[in-house]
């Protein structure tokens, strides 16, 4: 037995928990009118999950309800129905009881539970498809429903075989995989979209990356051309340094001993007692040359940073010249872009197009030609002013230089004629002035060297602050790399003419990477990196999405084809048991069901109205259009035996009541339920066909438990137990259990 017991507690008119007990293949509810039997085969239909009120004589769920009659009434109903499930009658479930309930409240909240558990009612739903049992299906026949099946439609009828053969959890799965098939080509619709709104940007920023990629060819260039030069450069400026430094220790050592010598000599003069006229003009004459030829060293030193400062400046002229040439570097301000738009706007009252062009072309001019010289210009015309300057102060530094070398060479010609008046005497003291004579023109010598190494070591610190400026500069436009040591090179042998072009090739790379636009590379190749890989992950989202929808289609005809397969298969033995059954029934004739298609009417034109007047007066018109074909259903076909039967709509009442019970019959047969609940399904019958109906009824219980609400005797006779059903003064449904032998007498 599947069915092992039902518990209605506050269910309609079941006031307290009554309980029926499924012991016997067959089962028979019996009781007066009125008296709430039927209730029972709708506690059956509650608990299985109908959602129809309607369905259940009812309007809302309150009306499931005990509501009081001489008792209180109650705030809630329940019916819990349980099943054996040691024959694996629901093969998902590892227990060997299975226990349904249904709660309905006062407020219509709705609980299910499944062996006290609380789930939805899609589980509910699942479940009971996976042993075809339903809460409206074919296995619960209520009063008055025998007919259903043959005053049913073509599309419902085949809906309801559909449901007997235990095809709904099919249907369902191909319902499912039809939603899920129709998400899945709108989720390929948006990201498509998606990928055709990326598409455009994705090709501007790889346009921007081959741009960027070139800079950064560039870029690495010329950081590979700033270490080698800067490293040539380090190289030449710490070994000129060290050239200089070394240079200068013997003339700087010896310029220091004849200071000693000379002082010395001018010692001798000075103690000397019998110094004279000549001493005297010897001393005097040797401190104007000496301050002379500080003023000479000054003016040098003076020349040597005026110079520096116009080297410095005409390279910066020379460079912006070079940028000036060079116009697609220049950058213009958005702000002066919409100045020129705002102007030409204005031109729109212009009626003649030449004019309105002329216009146009004249602005345009205007702001090309004040783009190109009004910034970079200004540069160079202070360049020139400052240079200009400069060389003002170094013509007067070199005349001023100039009229000291005269003074020193006069001062020198003065010493050179006392030197020879003096060399004619042969004292002490005419020794001691020779010596300063030799002394000084010795020190000349020495600071004429000095003097060159000076020169040379400011010539090198202008060239090594050139060398860091050019550092930093090379820091910003090529990045740090570009100024980190190249220890591959440590010393130069190379002429400076070489180191010059190599920095003239450095500024014309520079230039080259300033026009390829260098800057913002790296945040355009992440920028490109992560919509190229959006792209990506779109395109493959697509292919799954495909691939999806290939499988959903694949599975959909898959239930297609088994739904189709398992329909026909279960027509042709539904159709063999329905002609046993009918023959049973009525000792004869033929009866099947037929797969037809709807036929759908269009409807009618004036014309086609027109043409059907004039064929009742014999004219047969030709334009009408056959009817329009809707989907499969089933018809059902009977012929009676010694009768010119044929049809349903020609059978008696008592017929299609035979006709309905044969089929339902033939149904349950097919796909056997675990159980069958016939609420009064005989009561049309007379006695001869309630004992056929009572013969089915056996053959049936061999395959599924019957639950028989009836009146007819012969019916009660075949139950192996009897719940009777009363109901008290209160309204409210009782059970009474009446034995076999004594079913058995009362059937009687």
């Amino acid at each position: 037995m599947y069915l092992k017991s039902l518990e209605v507690n506050g269910f309609k008119s079941f006031a307290k928990k009554a309980s029926l007990r499924f012991t016997t293949p067959i089962t028979g509810i019996v009781g007066p009118n009125g008296s709430g039997k039927s209730n029972t085969a709708e506690a059956f239909r509650f608990v299985l999950g109908e959602q129809s009120i309607k369905s259940l004589r009812g309007k809302r769920g309150e009306d499931m309800i005990w509501n009081g009659g001489g008792a209180e009434r109650a705030n809630r109903a329940s019916v819990k129905v349980v099943f054996d499930n040691t024959g694996k009658l629901f093969p998902n479930i590892d227990f060997d009881e299975v226990t349904l309930e249904r709660i309905v409240h006062r407020d219509n909240a709705n609980e299910y539970l499944l062996n006290g558990s609380q789930v939805r009612l899609k589980d509910i739903v699942e479940l009971l498809a996976s042993a075809h049992i339903g809460a409206t299906g074919h296995h619960i026949i209520s009063q008055g429903e025998a007919d259903r099946i043959l005053s049913a439609s073509i599309r419902e009828r085949r809906e309801m075989i559909e449901d007997a053969l235990g095809l709904k959890i099919y249907q369902w799965k191909k319902l499912e995989s039809l939603r899920k098939l129709e998400r899945t080509e709108e989720n390929m619709k948006q990201v498509e979209s998606l990928r055709r709104e990326i598409a455009p940007h994705l090709k501007f920023l790889k346009k921007q990356v081959e741009k960027a990629e070139k800079a950064e060819e560039l870029r690495k260039e010329l950081v590979q051309m700033y270490r080698e030069y800067f490293a040539i450069e380090s190289a030449y400026i710490s070994a000129e340094k060290m050239r200089a430094a070394d240079e200068s220790v013997a003339p700087r050592k010896e310029a220091a001993e004849l200071e000693r010598q000379l002082e010395r000599a001018k010692k001798i003069l000075t103690d000397s007692k019998g110094a004279d006229k000549q001493s005297g003009a010897v001393i005097i004459l040797e401190g104007r040359l000496k301050t002379a030829r500080g003023e000479k060293d000054s003016i040098v030193r003076e020349l040597g940073r005026i110079e520096g400062e116009i080297s410095a400046n005409r390279r910066a002229i020379e460079k912006e010249e070079v940028r000036i040439r060079n116009e697609e570097s220049r950058t213009v301000y958005l702000k002066d872009v919409e100045e020129v738009v705002k102007n030409i706007e204005t031109f729109r009252s212009i009626a003649d197009v030449k004019e309105l062009f002329g216009k146009v072309i004249d602005a345009l001019r205007g702001f090309i030609s004040s783009h190109r010289t009004s910034t970079d210009s200004a540069l160079i015309v202070d360049a020139e002013r400052e240079v200009h300057s400069l060389t003002k102060e170094r013509q007067e530094l070199e005349r001023k230089l100039s009229a000291a070398g005269e003074s020193e060479i006069r001062l020198i010609r003065d010493y050179e004629t006392l030197k020879n008046s003096i060399e004619k005497e042969k004292d002490t003291n005419r020794e001691a002035e020779k010596d300063v004579f030799r002394v000084i023109a010795r020190q000349n010598e020495v600071r004429s060297v000095l003097n060159a190494l000076s020169a040379r070591s400011a010539a090198l610190v202008r060239i090594e602050e050139d060398f860091k400026r050019e550092q930093g500069e090379a820091a910003l436009i090529a990045g740090r790399e570009a100024v980190e040591p190249n220890l591959s090179i440590t010393n130069d042998q190379e002429p400076r003419v070489a180191q010059e072009e190599r920095k003239k090739k450095i500024e014309r790379n520079k230039v080259r990477l300033e026009d390829s636009g260098g800057s913002g590379g790296q945040e355009i190749m992440k920028e490109y990196r992560e919509t190229e890989e959006r792209d990506a992950f779109l395109t493959r989202e697509l292919l799954d999405l495909e691939t999806a929808k290939t499988e959903l289609n694949k599975l959909i005809a898959d239930l297609d084809a088994r739904i189709d397969y398992e329909f026909k298969s279960g027509i042709m033995k539904i159709n063999a048991e329905f002609q046993k059954y009918f023959t049973l029934m009525f000792g004869g004739g033929t009866a099947e069901l037929t797969v037809v298609k709807e036929q759908k009417r269009r409807r009618k034109s004036d014309t086609e109205d027109l043409n059907e007047l004039l064929a009742e007066d014999g004219y047969n018109p030709t334009t009408l259009e056959p009817s329009e074909e809707g989907p499969e259903g089933l018809d059902v076909s009977v012929s009676l035996p010694r009768k010119k039967v044929k049809g349903l709509m020609m059978l008696s009442g008592g017929e299609r009541a035979l006709t309905s019970i044969a089929l339902i019959f033939a149904v349950s047969q097919v796909n056997p339920p675990p159980f069958i609940i016939l609420d009064e399904t005989d009561a049309a019958l007379d006695e001869a066909n309630s004992k056929k109906y009572g013969d089915m009824i056996e053959s049936l219980s061999e395959r599924s438990q019957l639950i028989l609400i009836t009146h007819n005797r012969e019916t009660m006779s075949r139950a192996g137990v009897l719940y009777g059903v009363t109901m008290g003064a209160d309204g409210a449904s009782r059970l009474l259990s009446i034995a076999f032998e004594d079913a058995v007498a009362v059937a009687k």
